[in-house]
């Protein structure tokens, strides 16, 4: 893509970022963020009405990613469907241009143990998280090797192979170790061509519908930090060089430090925050 005049304030003015999901949550905290940069957002979701259950759709995200000052485009469609991918990838190139990030935003959770667990919820997770992750990187690709400062993103944690992990719930931990091997394997491939991929997680929960709904409700809300320090952190990856800053698996915080952010406390959090999952405290201090 051609690429525009940038302003300390315009960090992805002319990108097109691609991603997954992104109707509420963590994913338009990013798309927002990057459209107060400049960027054009596509978002790639299922939810075409709204749900009694949870906030907006992948039609008020994407008026709030206008109103936010970027250019987007809602497509409806379900990332674990090869045609529905394609289709989304040809209607932002066609609208864009092209496509110089991938987000892999998509997710399901499920914490049961494994005889309690449904299969149903199983093939939902790998589908989700590992079916789509590769449908959507793989269409993108193409796109990507001609884009501007071309990234894959995955929201997805560090392998920590700690027993407690492995053990805890194995299938949606192979589900979301799965999305970061894919993403540290197209690190390893497409390192020639330029095209990075990295993977972002949080140190801490994140205060979203998920979290209040599956892991703990308010009192879980209170020990959460707010999506925007994803978002931030997702930005300061996309910004960085393609060819630089390739194959890691980051914690938010971690970004922010190196970029000369110390103080956290404008992401919220009122009680005693509580460690993400996969995420290990630091030595002397329990979970």
């Amino acid at each position: 893509m051609t690429e525009t005049a940038q302003t300390p304030q315009q960090r992805l003015a002319g990108r097109t970022l691609m991603m997954s999901g992104g109707s509420r949550g963590i994913g338009l905290a990013i798309g927002l963020a990057a459209a107060r940069e400049g960027a054009n957002v596509v978002l790639l979701a299922k939810t075409d009405v709204p749900d009694p259950r949870l906030p907006g759709t992948v039609h008020t995200a994407a008026a709030e990613i206008e109103d936010a000052g970027g250019q987007a485009l809602a497509v409806v469609g379900d990332v674990r469907d090869e045609a529905s991918v394609a289709d989304a990838v040809a209607r932002a190139v066609e609208r864009f241009g092209g496509i110089d990030i991938c987000l892999n935003n998509a997710s399901a959770i499920a914490l049961d143990s494994t005889e309690e667990l449904p299969v149903k919820r199983f093939d939902l997770m790998t589908q989700i998280q590992l079916r789509g992750t590769y449908l959507l990187t793989r269409a993108c690709l193409p796109h990507l090797r001609t884009g501007t400062n071309p990234h894959v993103l995955s929201l997805s944690p560090p392998l920590n192979l700690s027993p407690q992990w492995l053990g805890k719930h194995p299938a949606y931990t192979l589900a979301k170790y799965g999305m970061s091997l894919l993403t540290l394997g197209w690190a390893a491939e497409y390192a020639e061509a330029g095209v990075a991929a990295n993977c972002l997680w949080p140190e801490t929960l994140i205060a979203t519908s998920a979290v209040q709904n599956l892991l703990g409700g308010d009192a879980a809300m209170q020990k959460a930090r707010t999506p925007e320090i994803m978002a931030d952190a997702a930005i300061e990856v996309l910004t960085r060089p393609s060819r630089e800053f390739t194959g890691n698996a980051v914690l938010d915080v971690d970004v922010l430090r190196e970029a000369g952010v110390s103080d956290l406390s404008s992401y919220g959090g009122t009680g005693e925050l509580e460690y993400d999952i996969f995420v290990d405290p630091p030595a002397g201090q329990t979970r």
